[in-house]
């Protein structure tokens, strides 16, 4: 089989229902046409927000329902196109809700430049008179913290106006992802047979990279680059503009750099970004290096590529996992959270919240979007195995803290800083890992479910890391004007894989290119927060397992929080203290234990 489905023929219970968002695109329709109403709601309080602590509360709450509204608007559209950006209807209604948010927002710019333009101490007054700004109070204290970087409010609005310009990027990158590439199919032998199969970029990177047949994993990784070559010369460029506006918006703000910049938002101190990256960069690469040694020797390879590192190490032992074989075991692991949660994780596999078909057009990899009001929508392309169904409890994680979150919080305070926010969806993960560990007497079966549970770490710690790794290189540069092309992203990439992988992985071209396969470039600094976020969810996710339901109790507090705390809060809500290196060292520590145990094992 060469062809892949389109998706109109993609079975019902594979996709998501989008009908608990809207109804109809003709409800849809009308609620972004509703919206000049909403913004001119807003708008009434312009040059009033001085006036009085009422009026103050009025502008805010109007804006917030003009800010659930647009969500919910932008929610649909965002998954109609993710679904198959090959649509040129859905590109074109994803478009519209691009202009509407830039016109919207631009009108309503004046907010925060009006508050922060009051007279000092006048918010906080107004707050101690109006019990209904309580739960505005952090917000409020995070937007004064941004008045040394504030611009004038016409520059303000017309950078908000610009907003669809300056998102262009991103959106660049994601269509021509996800409808551009096209990947030829593979050839390989099958029990003496030539056998084609589909190759796309869902696939490569969720099954055939995976696999056991040496033959067909370097076939893929063939096909796989030769396409992303193809597109090296216009992803640059797309990537040089992305920085280009980062290092210009640090400085048109007066931060000292970009980094400084993107991670302000996070709350997140310079000390606490390096820490994630030196400490698990240096200590995490010799058990690494280790395991990559397993995997050559296990399939008796001269060397090893980077194309092999995510080889099974027993290439004869290959354990079927089916979707609902994972929906059972992420039940159970996850029952040590609680009824509340479970009921979470039912509704969502239940429900069709999630979305796991392999269609043309499909964007690749996995992400859970929430919205307020409605339930979170969960993409992945399943492929019936474990590592599918670690991908599924991660994006469960999020949807479970989206939920708890909203039940808590209001809308402004729902989310959490990107310090966080990778902890609960890797929490799932670490569960299921425990769950199935604990109930693995086999030898083969243990090797096999503690390699799955390396995958996580692998992911969090090496992937993303070492993304965040060629992110410093690349804005280190860029702040001395350096412009960024294809073969000066190839080599600094390179440069990266060589320093963390030394003599023990072969660094071919293909590898270099690999900062063309990720979109997390185009979110600023989001990459070492895998790494920050891995680091908190696996002390904590100890914490349960020494003491059961007192730890449990407390992680969900931490997720009932939602962004009502900074990040180190949130932390030590849930018993981790990440202002010290302990729980990072602990996190690669226990890492090298399950190196350890797989050597004793193979």
């Amino acid at each position: 089989m060469t062809d892949r489905w389109v998706r109109e023929q993609v079975p019902l219970e594979q996709t998501w229902r989008l009908e608990d968002l809207y109804p109809s695109v003709q409800a849809w329709e009308a609620d972004l046409l509703s919206l000049p109403e909403l913004v001119n709601a807003v708008e009434q309080y312009r040059g009033r927000l001085h006036e009085s602590a009422s009026a103050l509360l009025a502008c805010l709450q109007a804006h917030e329902k003009f800010f659930v509204r647009m969500m919910r608007v932008a929610t649909f559209a965002q998954l109609r196109e993710t679904q198959d950006g090959t649509n040129a209807e859905y590109q074109e209604q994803s478009g519209r809700v691009g202009s509407a948010m830039a016109v919207s927002e631009a009108a309503l710019s004046f907010v925060e430049s009006e508050i922060l333009s009051l007279p000092d101490g006048l918010v906080e007054k107004f707050v101690h008179e109006e019990a209904g700004l309580a739960v505005w109070r952090k917000t409020l204290q995070d937007l004064s913290e941004t008045k040394p970087h504030r611009l004038h409010a016409q520059v303000e609005s017309a950078l908000a106006a610009l907003g669809e310009v300056l998102e262009a990027p991103a959106l660049i990158y994601e269509r021509s992802k996800s409808a551009d590439l096209q990947f030829a199919p593979i050839t390989v032998s099958r029990d003496g047979k030539n056998v084609t199969l589909p190759m796309s970029f869902a696939l490569y990177e969720e099954r055939y990279e995976l696999s056991a047949d040496t033959d067909e994993r370097r076939a893929a990784y063939a096909s796989f680059v030769n396409t992303l070559s193809q597109y090296q010369q216009s992803y640059a460029a797309a990537y040089n503009a992305e920085v280009k506006k980062q290092v210009t918006l640090s400085r048109l703000r007066h931060y000292p750099s970009v980094t400084h910049m993107l991670l302000h938002p996070q709350r997140v101190t310079m000390e606490m970004y390096h820490m994630v990256h030196e400490i698990i960069l240096t200590e995490l690469a010799p058990h690494m290096r280790r395991l990559a040694k397993l995997r050559q020797r296990a399939h008796s390879l001269p060397q090893m590529r980077y194309c092999d590192l995510h080889a099974p190490l027993d290439p004869q032992f290959a354990a079927h996992t089916s979707y609902e074989e994972a929906t059972k075991l992420i039940l159970e692991a996850t029952a040590v959270l609680g009824d509340e949660y479970v009921s979470i994780m039912q509704a969502a596999i239940r429900d069709r919240w999630v979305d796991r078909a392999d269609n043309v057009g499909k964007a690749s990899g996995a992400f859970c979007a929430d919205h307020y009001e409605v339930h979170p929508y969960i993409l992945m392309t399943w492929t019936d195995n474990m590592r599918s169904a670690f991908t599924l409890a991660h994006e469960l994680g999020h949807a479970g803290h989206a939920v708890l979150a909203s039940r808590h919080q209001r809308p402004q305070s729902t989310w959490p800083s990107l310090y966080f926010t990778e902890a609960p969806s890797t929490m799932n993960e670490r569960l299921l890992a425990h769950h199935v560990i604990a109930h693995s007497t086999d030898q083969r079966m243990r090797l096999w479910v503690i390699e799955q549970s390396l995958g996580t770490y692998y992911h969090n710690f090496v992937t993303h890391l070492l993304e965040a790794q060629l992110q410093r290189r690349v804005y280190a540069l860029a702040q001395k004007g350096q412009s960024l092309t294809a073969q000066l992203l190839s080599e600094l990439k390179g440069e990266v894989l060589a320093s963390f992988w030394g003599d023990a992985v072969v660094i071919d071209e293909g590898a270099r290119l690999t900062w063309m396969r990720q979109s997390h470039y185009y979110m600023g600094l989001y990459p070492y927060t895998y790494a920050a976020g891995l680091t908190i969810s696996t002390a904590a996710a100890q914490r349960i397992m020494q003491q059961g339901e007192p730890a449990a109790e407390a992680w969900l507090s931490a997720l009932k929080a939602g962004g009502s705390l900074d990040p180190l809060d949130l932390a030590r809500l849930a018993g981790v203290d990440m202002s010290t290196e302990a729980p990072i060292r602990s996190a690669v520590a226990y890492v090298g234990s399950l190196v350890d145990e797989l050597e004793g094992l193979s």
